[in-house]
């Protein structure tokens, strides 16, 4: 059973302009109304269905920067990282869906692709399309660069051969940004990016995985067995795909912390009304000092981590310098979201063990943002540099 959360807005409405606040519970009414029904149904079947997307793309959350003569909403990368909260305070596996769409496939785009590049791709994006990404490999995960993929010249395009893994929205999407080396020999200079469409010969989406979390989001292999991708499709320049996928990781690193502080706000949601209904020794567990004590501190934690994320947020649409701040957000709100979750299983008891209550799968969704786009150790690592620099 999943008691009534409400459309109230988050505790925390942290440097929030008046528009970007009815924004940001926009999307939450919208995630309350339309996707939390569906949630466990969703999480069992591991399957979002394609009419809840199609109502993303109604709503305008999956093409936020895509300008409005593109058939997008026009809007910041800020209301991307909005609504990735307020979707992840329902099903953070929604929340990622619109995350990869928007920090890394559209930005991408927006950053590196030429002209004919975002007329043909942004209006597909902002319309129905739904996008992904593909960096990761067997033997390149957090040596992102380490790609056994190949690109090699053929005529008037490239043939791309080899095989991704952990490619997250390949389930649905269309067209994905793929990336491979022309030249193993020049090491990451030889890393280059493509836009990859999914009825291109030779390309095709592999097994499907068995996840812990974020059931509901497809996680699948890619299989490029050379498939053929024009010369007009590679995105950026031959052999610059480093500094795109660098620089849009980057980004996409605040999209999941903006995941993992919605996902934790849902979690201590449900504890709070959790504890202020059940009752233990005649009163509600809410009431006892030693509940109140862990709730005030899961509390402050989710306002430090939400602050950490607005502001990396805010320092990339300022155009300045945000690869430390990025790195500390995602890796705060991620621990975060990890112990807020699992403070609402304890608070639940024996409840919150059972799948009949939604806590336990908010704890499931939470681990993961300590792994994908850059493990928590890699995020000390850039930061142990940044401040050592």
């Amino acid at each position: 059973m999943e008691s009534k959360i409400g459309t109230e807005a988050p505790r925390g409405l942290t440097i929030l302009s008046e528009d970007e606040a009815l924004f940001r519970d926009s999307v939450y009414e919208f995630a309350d109304r339309e996707i939390r029904p569906h949630v466990r149904e969703m999480d069992e079947a591991a399957h979002i269905p394609r009419q809840l997307i199609d109502r993303l793309f109604e709503l305008g959350v999956m093409g936020i920067e895509v300008p409005e003569a593109q058939g997008g909403a026009g809007a910041e990368f800020f209301h991307a990282v909005l609504a990735v909260e307020a979707l992840s305070r329902v099903d953070p596996s929604v929340g990622v869906l619109v995350d990869v769409q928007n920090t890394l496939v559209i930005n991408a785009l927006l950053r590196w692709g030429t002209d004919d590049v975002k007329a043909r791709y942004l209006p597909r994006l902002a319309a129905g399309t739904v996008g992904a990404y593909a960096l990761s490999e067997a033997g390149s995960g957090s040596d992102a660069f380490a790609l056994a993929t190949r690109a090699g010249e053929s005529g008037d395009g490239f043939v791309l051969t080899g095989r991704k893994l952990w490619i997250t929205n390949a389930a649905e999407a269309d067209v994905f940004i793929v990336f491979a080396t022309v030249d193993p020999e020049a090491g990451y200079r030889g890393i280059t990016a493509f836009v990859v469409e999914r009825s291109f010969p030779g390309f095709a989406v592999g097994r499907k995985e068995d996840k812990l979390g974020i059931r509901a989001s497809s996680t699948c292999e890619l299989l490029l067995e050379e498939c053929r991708v024009p010369r007009a499709n590679v995105l950026g320049e031959v052999g610059k795909g480093y500094k795109v996928a660098i620089e849009t990781l980057n980004e996409g690193r605040i999209g999941i912390g903006a995941q993992m502080i919605g996902l934790a706000e849902g979690a201590l949601d449900h504890a709070v009304r959790y504890t202020k209904e059940r009752k233990q020794f005649g009163k509600a567990v809410a009431e006892f000092q030693g509940v109140q004590f862990q709730l005030a501190r899961a509390a402050t934690e989710l306002e430090a981590a939400r602050l950490l994320v607005y502001n990396a947020a805010r320092l990339r649409g300022a155009g300045r310098p945000f690869l430390k701040e990025a790195a500390m957000c995602k890796l705060f709100s991620s621990e975060v979201a990890e112990r807020v979750t699992s403070l609402a299983v304890n608070l639940y008891g024996g409840y919150g063990f059972v799948k009949d209550y939604p806590v336990e799968k908010l704890y499931r969704d939470a681990k993961i943002g300590q792994i994908y786009e850059g493990t928590s150790n890699l995020q000390l690592q850039t930061i142990a540099r940044q401040i050592l620099a």
